[in-house]
């Protein structure tokens, strides 16, 4: 049995739009699952293998990327970059969900091809969790000519996702609305592009063919790269049960426009972030970070419940094991603290003002994953591991 102790926390955010902020100063975790938080005083901390002292700063679940488009292992050819999922660790992600492997060099797009990428994709991330970071991969691109059988075939090899719609040779509503509802009988959750092209090969896909289509996730409604016109983005808002999700590499103030939209309509809940890298935009390690950032400043949103798009919202909206404190969740936190000589009178004001924080621990598991992070600025204060 392996036993994680985190003591002497500053505050506790819980990735629950409901409830963002929980009271206590410690957890714990046995093996890998969260078992209980509250005060340390209240709880038994006895026969702990691993004991982080986190010196007052903040601990949350860990960051959720929504929208990658990873290939293999920790290497992407779009930008022929080497260890970018450790870079992206140290931006407080611990759990990647591929929006298709379409950056592969040759990527087959015949229906044997395309589904055994797919299901070498899962298995290669199933098997490889590079610094530990969990990625959900074999995402296949759907194309002209799958039949109900091959999403029954993908799904019993162990596919969960399905790529882009929009990003192969499906470009209709209707043909792309049944290979959906296919999927979805199989336990497969599906995303379309949303926008103008981003890829050769992809095209527009407006808001009709959005709602036609009926995906579980509007991926990147704020455009990856280009976003649709304001009209349409409200009218998806308005017309969509599904996750609005929010990208890095999309249109910054349609971000803002579909965030407030949702907030009018009651649908924060919905909110969900991506990076939609690695892209032509490069990869970015802070990516989701920098959204929950940006979103609480020129959205006008408190920081605990931005947190909470890239944490809680994801996990509930694609049916994760992670993402919320939790009893039986997974122990997947970053802690974090105010980066040194930021304004704001603590960690959230700063990220209120649009500051990003200073990481100084993830934990995926319940194993120390890393530490200091390379990549945000310093904080004031590091947690630290003292068993």
């Amino acid at each position: 049995m392996t036993k994680l102790v985190i003591k002497n926390i500053g505050q506790i955010l819980s990735g629950k739009l409901e409830e963002p902020i929980f009271d206590g100063d410690c957890l714990v975790a046995v093996d890998g699952k969260i078992t209980e938080w509250g005060y340390e005083k209240d709880i038994d901390c006895e026969g702990a293998t691993t004991v982080v002292d986190a010196h007052g700063v903040t601990l949350a679940p860990g960051l959720i990327d929504s929208h990658i488009h990873p290939v293999v292992g920790d290497y992407t050819p779009r930008q022929q970059q080497l260890n970018w999922i450790d870079s992206t660790l140290h931006g407080g992600v611990t759990t990647l969900i591929s929006a298709g492997e379409v950056h592969m060099p040759g990527r087959p797009k015949d229906i044997v091809g395309l589904k055994a990428m797919a299901i070498a994709s899962q298995r290669w991330y199933e098997n490889f969790r590079p610094s530990g970071v969990k990625v959900h991969a074999g995402a296949p691109v759907i194309e002209q000519g799958m039949v109900e059988e091959d999403f029954k075939d993908l799904a019993d090899a162990g596919v969960k996702l399905l790529g882009e719609v929009g990003l192969g040779t499906v470009k209709d509503g209707k043909t792309a609305q049944q290979m959906v509802s296919w999927a979805r009988k199989y336990g497969m959750q599906s995303t379309i592009h949303t926008g103008g092209p981003s890829i050769p090969g992809s095209g527009l896909i407006d808001a009709d063919m959005v709602i036609e289509t009926g995906t579980d996730v509007i991926g990147h409604i704020n455009g990856g790269h280009t976003a649709l016109p304001d009209d349409q983005i409200i009218c998806l808002c308005e017309s969509c049960s599904s996750a609005f999700e929010i990208v890095h590499n999309g249109n910054e103030r349609s971000a803002v426009l579909a965030l407030n939209t949702a907030r009018e309509l009651g649908k924060l809940d919905q909110i969900i972030l991506g990076t939609d890298g690695p892209a032509g935009s490069g990869v970015q390690p802070l990516g989701i970070m920098r959204m929950v950032a940006m979103l609480s400043s020129f959205g006008n949103v408190p920081a605990e419940k931005a947190f909470c798009f890239g944490t809680g919202n994801t996990a509930r909206q694609r049916e994760l094991d992670t993402g919320l404190i939790e009893i039986g969740k997974c122990a997947d936190f970053v802690l974090m603290d105010q980066a040194q000589h930021s304004p704001g009178k603590n960690m959230l004001e700063s990220v209120e003002l649009g500051n990003l924080p200073g990481i100084g621990m993830t934990i995926i598991d319940g194993v120390v994953t890393s530490e200091r992070s390379r990549n945000t600025p310093p904080a004031m204060r590091l947690p630290e591991k003292i068993l």
